[in-house]
């Protein structure tokens, strides 16, 4: 697993926090593409999706390699691990939340009171 610093991480979640960069990776997934290949599919002009790529490349998502004049983008993944592992830690936390949630539900659809609200009856 690859460690990240806090400003590091920090760019990572910044970086995936726009539709257009997520786009941009999915598209990448598929493997490298020209600037050309990845800005086609969004009607924006070349240099807003650039401007896009150089926030992926701040934050460690992407590479590009220049080639003359054409442009060549691959994607980096090591930062995408590191926030999938800082994610991982708060797993076990919702699904046991979630798992409380899914007692509470049946308990309601069966007609009984759920755990957690049931009190004692005072004779």
């Amino acid at each position: 697993m690859v460690e990240q610093s806090a400003s590091e991480l920090d760019q990572t979640f910044a970086a995936l926090g726009d539709p257009t960069r997520r786009a941009i990776l999915a598209r990448l997934r598929q493997g490298p593409a020209t600037v050309g290949e990845v800005a086609a599919p969004f009607a924006m002009s070349l240099y807003g999706v650039s401007k896009h790529v150089r926030v992926l490349e701040r934050a460690g998502l992407v590479r590009r390699d220049v080639r003359g004049r054409v442009h060549h983008l691959h994607l980096c993944a090591g930062p995408l691990e590191s926030a999938a592992a800082w994610t991982d830690r708060y797993r076990a936390f919702w699904e046991g939340r979630l798992d409380a949630l899914a007692k509470h539900v049946e308990e309601k659809q069966e007609g009984r009171q759920p755990s957690a609200r049931r009190r004692r009856s005072r004779s």
